[in-house]
């Protein structure tokens, strides 16, 4: 009798060692396991960088020497930020043209046409179009706004000598690391975009002309003053020279660039809009500014030596915003005249010839001129906004910027023929040279290259253009090296992309691997076949996997990580096999069920990609259940709703302030960061039940919510607080409802169930995770997204701040996009704590669930259109891809609010009752 009751014991303690070992395991495993999603997740996270946003800038490439003589000493560039093309040439509603001296520029002195932009239509991407020829990389604003992330060659720097002026946003990057440039630029504090008068005063020894521009700033809340400053400054310089044999020495040598970035448009566009008084007075302003330029270097000079080019960086579309390609943000004004530039010509047949020409922004070429713009006679010649920087160049008589992509606009110069040619070819040259760089390069570090067949006997072109302007057939050459170029804009987009198949298998392969090892890691650990199917192989299999987790190294290669994956699943093989074994003999209904809850799972997935009576009081005592110790803060309910209103009432008087364009008080600031902070912080204190702590939540994020809204995004908060607060219903509904039906399985085998915080998962449990994943979606997509921030009405963050800070915006902005995840992560834990849910069971499933995303937004990021569109799609796929981080984060971050929540004891009751 002892001798067994011995042998019990024993047997009992094996039992317990084993399942102790196997917890000890599997936490191990599972630190393990979240330490390669993370690393795996974030190597995976590059790859499009390498794919889709590789950099266009190439370095070592020998200049191109210009074989012509320059046409001008010196150039003028004037780019009014924002200025729509319709806005500029068309009259206003009393047939009178708002730019009257570029107008007469157009029908007297020079060219015009269309500056075609390609999206994104921003400013820094436009004026590096615009300077250095080609379009840059959008990655490249994640890595620096103020200067260049990579440095690149453009028309100032091969330029003598370069003079700027304008916004201290522009001006730097081109400017602040060039030895040979003067530049100056207004403080960052003018751009003020709640009011612009009162930092008009703060200019050092203000002149008349800057008082009286004072009081019509403060009268008009008008940003046309910052335009006003660029040329003041650009003046003062001419002054200075007088007295300065220096720069008067420098102001007369030859290659000098003029460059003046006139901001006003862009500023009061998103301000006014481009419809207002305000916006149409200021193409006056840059109209005005351009003919005092104008007047100012003819009478200083007197040599009919320098050449004037004025555009625009990107238009405005009609709700005061930019980025994407709609045509009023497509369509630029380009007017260039004086040295080396033909005169105005009147339109016939001939002038069209290349009608079926597309620009890189999709327009047809020379599209129909607007009757209202009243230049149907006079010829139109448009171009893509980087065939600015070597018109620029040619006039003169520079090499063209190295990374340059744009074609030289003959139409615009006037030289005699075999500069033309000449003209041509060192532009040909250059962009052969960057595709010849690119091939070369590819070639030493490709196992198996495969060059780029149409540009196999580039030098044989090349001596035969030679060849031909030998014997003075310039038509015949010039045709030559402008197919020439084609090809060769073509090869560079070849190469471009000579990594993409490659690298996106490796990639599709590795998301396969990982998705493939959390299914089984999932099946192993948190469901009940492991328990029963084979405890001895599971035995066995411990050994091995605890030897082996300390072996995986920091992976920095993406094909070395996909095929570490693989070897792990073969690793599996045992489990695999004896899984197969088990599934063998399961009934066609049991596989049916599996299918029918995998489409159901994928479907809901892919809608997210495509987007975006109960039975009595016992069923709520989990849910409203709390200790009964008193509430820290009885008054608290109040106190929150008080907020809310106060926060609503501030909100009014913000918003009419602005509408009078009045500024905003400090002590509006201060009241309404006290709110947020105050609010922030009072759950905290409530009670807690989970009803009354998740209500408490909702409650306290309001009010920051309700002072960065300024439209739908309150409604928004209240519905998916509704629909949070519906989900937790149905889940406790469902939980009571099925009591008697879950509870045997629920807790079957409880001896052998080794996961540390909940029970086995069961099937029907994946509607939690996928529930979890459509809320986390509509937070995602409720009030915007990380990537559109660009794009957000800056009035968002008025409440707070008026004076343009970029990063205390973007965190005040980033924080009201995290105020919705923030509210579904809390109900999404409450959930696992009402259902006895292992958590980190549910994580992996969450993770399993967005790489199904992941692998879709993996094939649907775009490199081309909008701020917007690149960012929405950047977006997408980094936050899904992730959501591996950010989901621990957050519950992180909400475990403050929620690890003290009393979940009640009646699904309890109910067990020691059975």
């Amino acid at each position: 009798m002892g001798g067994g009751q011995r042998e019990v014991g024993e047997g009992s303690n094996v039992k317990a060692n084993a399942k102790r070992r196997r917890r000890t395991w599997l936490k191990r495993k599972e630190k393990w396991l979240v330490v390669l999603g993370v690393v795996l997740h974030a190597v995976y996270m590059l790859s499009i960088f390498d794919i889709y946003f590789k950099s266009p800038i190439v370095h070592g490439i020998d200049l191109v020497t210009p074989r012509f003589k320059a046409p001008a000493k010196r150039l003028v560039l004037l780019v009014a930020d924002g200025l729509r093309a319709e806005k500029f040439f068309e009259s206003d509603s009393e047939v009178k043209f708002r730019a009257p001296f570029l107008r007469s520029v157009i029908e007297e002195k020079g060219r015009w046409g269309v500056s075609h932009p390609r999206p994104p239509t921003e400013s820094r991407p436009g004026h590096v179009s615009i300077i250095a020829g080609f379009y840059e990389d959008p990655s490249a604003v994640t890595k620096g706004w103020k200067a260049n992330p990579v440095e690149f060659d453009s028309v100032f720097n091969r330029s003598r000598h370069t003079f700027s002026y304008g916004s201290p946003d522009i001006v730097p990057i081109f400017c602040a690391g060039l030895p040979h440039t003067t530049w100056n630029s207004y403080p960052h504090d003018f751009e003020d975009f709640a009011t612009y008068c009162d930092y008009y005063c703060f200019f050092s020894s203000p002149s008349t002309l800057m008082l009286t521009l004072y009081q019509f700033v403060c009268v008009n809340a008008d940003a046309s003053f910052l335009d006003e400053c660029s040329f003041d400054q650009f003046k003062g310089l001419l002054n200075r020279s007088k007295e300065d044999p220096k720069l008067k020495e420098l102001l007369l040598q030859d290659n000098l660039v003029v460059f003046l970035h006139l901001l006003g448009c862009d500023s009061n566009g998103h301000a006014h809009r481009p419809s207002s008084s305000i916006y149409l007075n200021n193409v006056a302003v840059v109209d005005s500014i351009a003919e005092r330029v104008y007047n100012l270097l003819e009478d200083y000079y007197r040599d009919n030596r320098t050449s004037y080019i004025f555009t625009a960086d990107h238009g405005m579309h009609d709700k005061g915003s930019h980025g994407d390609g709609h045509p009023s943000n497509i369509d630029t004004p380009l007017v260039v005249w004086g040295a080396g530039v033909k005169h105005p010509k009147p339109v016939s047949s001939s002038n069209h010839s290349d009608c079926g020409f597309r620009f890189v922004d999709e327009h047809m070429h020379e599209t129909p001129t607007p009757t209202e713009w009243g230049l149907h006679g006079i010829e139109r010649v448009d171009v893509n906004q980087a065939d600015i920087a070597p018109l620029m160049s040619t006039l003169l008589g520079l090499p063209c910027p190295i990374n340059s992509v744009g074609s030289l606009p003959l139409d615009y110069i006037d030289m005699i023929k075999e500069d033309e040619v000449e003209a041509v070819v060192a532009n040909t040259k250059r962009i052969l040279n960057q595709f010849l760089w690119k091939s070369q390069t590819k070639q030493s570090n490709s196992l198996y290259f495969k060059p780029f067949k149409p540009l196999g006997d580039y030098s044989s072109l090349l001596d035969k253009i030679e060849d031909l302007i030998s014997i003075r057939d310039y038509a015949a050459a010039r045709k030559l090296s402008e197919d020439l170029q084609v090809l060769a804009l073509q090869g560079l987009h070849y190469f471009q992309t000579y990594d993409w198949l490659m690298l996106m298998t490796v990639i599709i392969l590795g998301y396969i691997g990982w998705m493939t090892y959390i299914v089984l890691h999932v099946l192993q650990s948190y469901t009940s076949l492991a328990g029963y199917m084979f405890r001895k192989e599971q035995a066995d299999h411990q050994t091995d996997n605890t030897r082996k987790e300390h072996s995986p190294p920091l992976y920095h290669s993406y094909t070395s990580m996909t095929v570490f994956l693989w070897t792990q699943i073969f690793s599996e093989y045992r489990f695999i096999k004896a899984l197969w074994k088990e599934l063998y003999g399961r009934r066609i209904n049991y596989f049916a069920k599996i299918l029918a809850t995998g489409i159901f799972s994928v479907f809901i997935l892919e809608f997210l990609v495509a987007r975006s009576a109960y039975e009595g009081n016992k069923c709520w005592l989990s849910i409203c259940n709390h200790d009964k110790k008193q509430p820290k803060f009885p008054m608290l309910f109040q106190l929150q709703a008080l907020l809310i209103g106060l926060s609503s009432v501030m909100v009014s008087i913000s918003t009419s302030r602005r509408t009078q364009k009045q500024e905003l008080l400090a002590l509006h600031q201060i009241t309404n960061w006290s709110i947020a902070g105050i609010s922030i912080v009072l759950p905290l204190f409530s009670a807690n039940g989970l009803l009354s702590r998740l209500t408490s939540l909702f409650l306290g994020f309001a009010p920051t919510f309700l002072l960065l809204s300024i439209g739908y995004e309150a409604v928004f908060y209240g519905a998916l607080a509704l629909t949070l607060m519906a989900w937790i219903l149905v889940e406790n509904t469902f939980i009571y409802s099925s009591k008697v039906n879950r509870l045997p399985s629920s807790f079957n085998n409880m001896e052998d169930n080794v996961i540390l915080d909940g029970r086995y998962l069961q099937l029907s449990d994946v509607r939690i995770p996928l529930i979890f994943m459509v809320l986390f979606n509509v937070a995602f997509f409720g009030t915007g997204n990380f990537a559109s921030i660009a794009s957000f009405e800056i009035s968002s963050v008025y409440r707070f701040i008026t004076v343009f800070s970029p990063f205390l915006m973007a965190a005040l902005l980033i924080f009201k996009l995290f105020i919705p995840f923030l509210l579904v992560i809390c109900v999404f834990s409450a959930i696992t704590k009402l259902n006895r849910l292992p958590r980190l069971g549910c994580y992996f499933l969450l993770i399993l669930f967005s790489d199904v995303m992941t692998l879709h937004f993996f094939f649907l990021v775009r490199n081309t259109g909008s701020w917007m569109e690149i960012g929405n799609s950047i977006s997408h796929f980094g936050i899904v891809s992730a959501q591996v981080v950010f989901v621990l984060l957050l519950f992180a971050v909400t475990n403050m609010y929620t690890k003290d929540v009393n979940i009640g004891s009646a699904d309890r009751s109910s067990r020691k009752a059975m």
